[in-house]
C-alpha cells in the first residue's frame, strides 16, 4: 500500500531493558523506493530498532509509522506491509524449498494453488529451481539465505526489512545477494537494511544512518559521510620495524587528528582536509626517521568515517539486548 508519505517515519524511538537504553532517541526517515542502510557494530541497537518497527518489541518512547500507518496503534496492518528477513534462516530443514514456500503462503491465507504457483515463481526469481525438491538440510548457506528472502516476499510487501542479510556468506555469495537486493528495488520495493559490513553499506545504500550504542551519530549518503572526515585519505605502508608510536605522534602533530593504524600490517590511514597536506605528513615522517614503503592518496572510506564518529571500528560495541530477529510473515 505505497502512499505519498515516507516508507518509514520514526521520531525519538526508545527501547529500554531495565535501566539500559538499547535504542536511545533515534529518528529515522526512509523514503519510498530507496535502500536505506543502518550501519553499526554488533550490539549497537540495529536489530532492536527493527523489532520495534516490525511490532516485535513494544515502543517504550517516541513514535513510528509505516506508509503513514501508526506502528503502535495498528500492528496488524503494519505486518501486512512488511517482509522481514532476520540474521538466520527461518526455513524448516525437514521440508523442501517448494514445501517451505507453500507453507509460508498457506500461513498467510493464500490458497493452496496460489501458494504453489507463487513458490514456483519465487524459486525461479532466486535461481533455486534446480533445488526445488531438495530438503533444506542439503542447502548451502547462500541458498538458505536466498530462500529465506524469497519466503518474505510471498505477499509482495512494499517494504522489506533485511537484518544483516549476508552474515556468514562467502564473498561470491554476498555479491549475488547484493544483486538480488538491487533487483528488488528495481521492481518497486523499499529496503531497510542493517549491516555491520562497511563495504555492504557503501555498495548498496542510497543513504546511511550510523548507529552506535543505541544512538544515531550521523546520517547521509555514502559520499556525504566520507566528506565529513575530509576530502582525501593518505594511505601509508610503514616499513618493517618502523616505530609505529612515533609515526602516530608525528601525524597527530601535523594534521591535528587521530590516524587509523592497523598494527599487524603497519598500514596507516590519515584523513586530510586537502590532498596537498600529504606532503607535510611525508616530510614530518622523514624528518622523524620513520621509514615508509608505499604511499597513495584516495577518498576516505566508511571505515574512517565510523572510527571518526565513534572512536572505534565496527567490530566493537557494548552488548545490547538484541536477539535474533524473528521473521514476520
Amino acid at each position: 500500500m505505497p502512499t505519498t508519505t515516507n516508507a518509514v517515519q520514526a521520531t525519538g524511538l526508545v527501547k529500554t531493558f531495565g535501566t539500559f537504553n538499547a535504542v536511545d532517541g533515534i529518528d529515522l526517515e526512509v523514503r519510498q523506493g530507496e535502500i536505506f542502510g543502518v550501519l553499526g557494530p554488533n550490539g549497537a541497537g540495529k536489530t532492536t530498532m527493527l523489532k520495534m518497527l516490525a511490532t516485535l518489541h513494544a515502543i517504550d518512547g517516541g513514535s513510528a509509522s509505516i506508509f503513514g500507518v501508526d506502528v503502535a496503534k495498528e500492528p496488524h496492518r503494519i505486518r501486512q506491509l512488511l517482509g522481514v528477513t532476520g540474521q538466520y534462516a527461518s526455513v524448516d530443514e525437514n521440508l523442501t524449498a517448494t514445501e517451505n514456500l507453500w507453507l509460508f503462503g498457506r500461513l498467510q491465507g493464500v490458497s493452496s494453488k496460489e501458494a504453489k504457483d507463487t513458490a514456483a515463481r519465487l524459486l525461479g526469481q532466486f535461481a533455486l529451481e534446480e533445488a526445488a525438491d531438495k530438503p533444506i538440510s542439503q542447502f548451502s548457506g547462500g541458498m538458505r539465505r536466498r530462500l529465506d528472502l524469497a519466503a518474505s516476499l510471498i505477499t509482495r510487501p512494499p517494504l522489506i526489512f533485511l537484518d544483516e542479510p549476508t552474515t556468514g556468506l562467502d564473498p561470491r555469495t554476498r555479491g549475488q545477494m547484493w544483486d538480488t537486493i538491487r533487483g528488488l528495488v528495481a521492481d518497486g520495493s523499499t529496503i531497510l537494511l542493517t549491516t555491520q559490513y562497511l563495504d555492504e553499506a557503501d555498495q548498496l545504500a542510497d543513504r546511511i544512518a550510523v548507529i552506535d550504542r543505541g544512538v544515531k551519530v550521523a546520517e547521509g549518503t555514502p559520499d556525504e559521510l566520507k566528506s565529513s572526515v575530509g576530502d582525501s585519505t593518505l594511505q601509508l605502508q610503514l616499513a618493517d620495524g618502523a616505530d609505529q608510536n612515533l609515526a602516530l605522534d608525528v601525524v597527530r602533530r601535523i594534521v591535528g587528528q587521530e590516524p587509523v593504524l592497523t598494527p599487524e600490517s603497519g598500514r596507516l590511514n590519515v584523513g586530510l582536509d586537502l590532498a596537498d597536506g600529504a606532503a607535510d605528513v611525508l616530510i614530518g615522517l622523514r624528518q622523524a626517521g620513520v621509514s615508509i614503503t608505499s604511499v597513495s592518496v584516495d577518498k576516505p572510506t566508511l571505515d574512517e568515517v565510523f572510527l571518526a564518529l565513534t572512536g572505534h571500528d565496527t567490530g566493537t560495541a557494548e552488548t545490547t539486548h538484541d536477539e535474533e530477529l524473528e521473521t514476520v510473515r
